[in-house]
Formats: structure tokens, C-alpha cells, sequence
């Protein structure tokens, strides 16, 4: 007589599908298996930057379309608040509860690698948006989650930033250049790959903000109460982010002295982002003069998390977003040379 089957625990094999109900039919059993709803964590550096602002409604967008949970997280611009945020979260869940990825972008010069390790070890897959990492390989060789990193080519973002420099000045000048942190990747990369295009005859004065719109008319403001730089000659504003770009226009239209502020005022200004709603917006309005076009990547991460959860295939380990200027850098050239 044959041995009647074990009922198996597929929870235990499976962690992204849960059991209906199971009933006996002779021997055997019949199970009736349900899809787990997809729940993903999505932690930003802040709410007060249009860029991050675009990166949430990117990813609740992609969310309602694939029918994923989607919480969402701010670090207020600091890495120990983010890092504890995270491992808070990984800690105090368990498999059923943990949220089957996390989505973040570095609010300080670190990746996170320890709060990484410890999400994989959780069972929960990891993606670093605009920064690489080198435990990615690690994690990736040791475990069948997803882990991967989405990434606009910062290195890029600064050469266009250059070349619009060279477009806007083409017999040369000073620019005042607003950069990110000095903990952030992404800052220094933009920085290296602007001073590479920079024309020779251009020199840059370099000036620290934290990727929004208040601490750029804070550090350009206290700029302007120093002695020295009212003895430079500067001929174009150029900020690593809009919000910093309008946050320096913002600190300039205060200066009281009429003269100077008019002067200020007819240079141009350039950020980088390019959001409709706002840098492009801004270009078209002549607030700024150019912008660069940077897609939000939170959307497109959880994109590919659905189908690596879906179809069981990692996602390849670093991906690339397109950049580019706008307007289009012939065109900025061609509008300069319309004003000579």
C-alpha cells in the first residue's frame, strides 16, 4: 500500500509565495498558492530637493503600477541618521515582515556596506541609487537576492557642465561653482569632470552647499560678506544641482546695492537635474541659462526588482542612466552667439 505524501512547507522554499489553503484528496494534497504582494523600502537623502522630490514619484508610480507596497524614508541629508533609519527597520523585522528589498541613495560619502551585509544576510535585496560600491560584488557572490547599483554617470554630468561653461563663455571668464557635500561621491565626480572640459581660460571658485535651495543662498550668502569677493569678476553661476542654481539666485537678488544686483542677475546661471516641473521649467523661463537632464533612477530600480523577483535573474551589477544637456549644447552655443 503506498505511504500517504508529506504535506510540505513551501513558505520554507519559496518566501515569496504563501499557501491559500491546503486540503487532503486521497493521499496526496492539493495546495492553493498565492503571489506575495512585493513590499519595497525606498530611503532618500531628503524631501527639500526637487531631484528626490521626481525620485519619490517616480517609484510610488512604478509601485501602483506592479501592485508593490512602497514605504518611504528621508535621511535629512545625514548618513548616520540613514544608516540607523535602515538597520532599525532590518532588525526589528522578521522574513515575513521585512520588506523583500531597499532602494537607497547615500546621504554621505559612504555606501553603508555593514547595514548592506546586514539587509543580504536579512534576506532582503539591495540596490544603491547614483553611487558605486564595491561590496556589490561581494554580496552579489554570496547571495541570490537581488543586489545591484543604478547610477547616472556623474563623471558625465560634470563634462557637460564644462562644455556649457565653454558654450555660455566663450572668450573665457571666472565662474562661481556651488558643489555638493564634501562626503558625497557624486559631488566630486561632477567636480573632476567639469575641471576636465573647462576651457583653459576659464577659472572656477569653488563653493560648498548641501543639495538644496536654503543651503546654497546660505553658503553664497555668506560668500558675498566676505571682502574678496567683491574684488572678483565672476561671469556665470554654476551649481552640481537646480535647487542649489535658484538658491544662489535667491541669495543674489538680496544684495542691496542696485548696481550689483543687476550685475549678478544678467549673468547666467546653470544647474543640473533638468525636472519638467522645475530645471527645465526654469531654462524656458531664463531663470537659468541650462540645466542637465538627469532621469530619476528610483522608479527604474524597482522596475528591475520586479522582474529579478519575477523571473529569479539578478540584474546586472551596475547600470548606467543617459544624461544629457538642455538645451542641447550646439544650441546653447548657437543662442550665445546671438547675443554678440
Amino acid at each position: 500500500m503506498p505511504m500517504p505524501l508529506r504535506p510540505v512547507r513551501l513558505a520554507s522554499i519559496l518566501p515569496r509565495i504563501s499557501i491559500g489553503h491546503t486540503e487532503a484528496r486521497g493521499y496526496g494534497y492539493h495546495c492553493v498558492v498565492t503571489m506575495k504582494k512585493l513590499s519595497f523600502l525606498l530611503s532618500l537623502t531628503t524631501n527639500d530637493n526637487d531631484y528626490q522630490i521626481e525620485q519619490a514619484a517616480s517609484a510610488q508610480d512604478v509601485a501602483r503600477r506592479a501592485g508593490a507596497e512602497l514605504r518611504i524614508i528621508y535621511a535629512e541629508n545625514d548618513a548616520i541618521t540613514q544608516s540607523q533609519q535602515l538597520l532599525k527597520i532590518i532588525q526589528a523585522g522578521d522574513q515575513a515582515s521585512n520588506p523583500d528589498a531597499i532602494v537607497f541613495e547615500p546621504a554621505g560619502s559612504t555606501g553603508l556596506p555593514q547595514v548592506a551585509r546586514a539587509a543580504v544576510a536579512a534576506g532582503i535585496g539591495w540596490v544603491i541609487l547614483n553611487r558605486e560600491a564595491e561590496y556589490i560584488s561581494e554580496l552579489r557572490a554570496a547571495h541570490k537576492i537581488p543586489v545591484f547599483s543604478l547610477t547616472s554617470d556623474h563623471r558625465e554630468i560634470g563634462r557637460i557642465q564644462g562644455q556649457q561653461v565653454a558654450a555660455l563663455l566663450p572668450r573665457g571668464g571666472s565662474i562661481l561653482y556651488i558643489q555638493g557635500p564634501s562626503g558625497s561621491d557624486a559631488a566630486q565626480q561632477r567636480t573632476e569632470g567639469m575641471q576636465a572640459t573647462l576651457p583653459k581660460n576659464v577659472q572656477a571658485r569653488l563653493l560648498r552647499a548641501h543639495w538644496t535651495e536654503t543651503s546654497a543662498h546660505q553658503a553664497v550668502s555668506s560668500w558675498l560678506r566676505l571682502s574678496t569677493s567683491r574684488e572678483l569678476a565672476i561671469d556665470a553661476v554654476v551649481a552640481q544641482d537646480d535647487s542649489m542654481a535658484m538658491g544662489a539666485r535667491k541669495a543674489l537678488q538680496e544684495i542691496t546695492d542696485l548696481h550689483q544686483r543687476d550685475r549678478w542677475l544678467s549673468l547666467p546661471f546653470t544647474g543640473c537635474d533638468g525636472m519638467p516641473k522645475t530645471g527645465q521649467a526654469w531654462v524656458r523661463n531664463g531663470s537659468l541659462a541650462a540645466t542637465i537632464v538627469v532621469p530619476p533612477n528610483a522608479g527604474l530600480a524597482l522596475e528591475m526588482l520586479a522582474k529579478a523577483f519575477q523571473s529569479g535573474a539578478n540584474p546586472r551589477e551596475r547600470t548606467f542612466t543617459e544624461v544629457k544637456s538642455y538645451p542641447k549644447l550646439e544650441d546653447l552655443g548657437a543662442r550665445d552667439k546671438k547675443k554678440d
